[in-house]
């Protein structure tokens, strides 16, 4: 039987729910297999050196390739990508299809995205069954240039221009 939310972890999630965060695919290659999640925890971490960060549950099925790969990619995704965020958050057959292709360090590449990354873990830390992962980025490459598509509210979202100019 599921427990109540206090009434703080009821805000918690609340608050959460209202920010909005941009959405992107974490891909790793463990033993020649491929492995990825869509993700909104993505964050830059420093410009000098290139470094960003995500989260992730420990008991997620992706969670043993983070564990013991070196290298990994993240692909920020674009309004045109929304379905590709629901197959690797939602489906098993992640990279069933000619969507991806193996990249520097055999990382698994998407393509059509707004752009990737390739970098090398730095650290993994662990806390009860949440990871924070840094990430140094190695290689990499901007798409198109486009609107990035974000997760809002509980589903995703497009930001849209205010009638302010600087």
């Amino acid at each position: 039987m599921a427990s109540e939310l206090s009434g703080f972890e009821k805000t918690f999630r609340e608050m959460f729910r209202r920010h909005a965060a941009g959405v992107a695919i974490i891909t790793a290659n463990l033993n020649g297999k491929p492995f990825g999640f869509t993700a909104t925890s993505v964050a830059s971490l420093s410009a000098e050196p290139p470094r960003f960060t995500f989260n992730m549950a420990r008991s997620s099925s992706s969670w043993p390739a983070i564990a013991n790969a070196n290298y990994i990619g993240v692909h920020m995704l674009g309004l045109e990508n929304q379905a590709l965020a629901d197959r690797f958050a939602k489906t098993r057959d992640r990279f069933e299809g000619d969507h991806w292709e193996p990249g520097p360090f055999d990382v698994p590449i998407l393509k059509d995205v707004a752009g990737w990354l390739v970098g090398k873990i730095q650290m993994r830390l662990s806390f009860e069954n949440n990871a924070v992962v840094v990430v140094e980025v190695v290689d990499g490459q901007v798409g198109d240039d486009g609107a990035p598509l974000l997760y809002h509210g509980g589903g995703y979202s497009q930001p849209r221009p205010l009638d302010y100019e600087i």
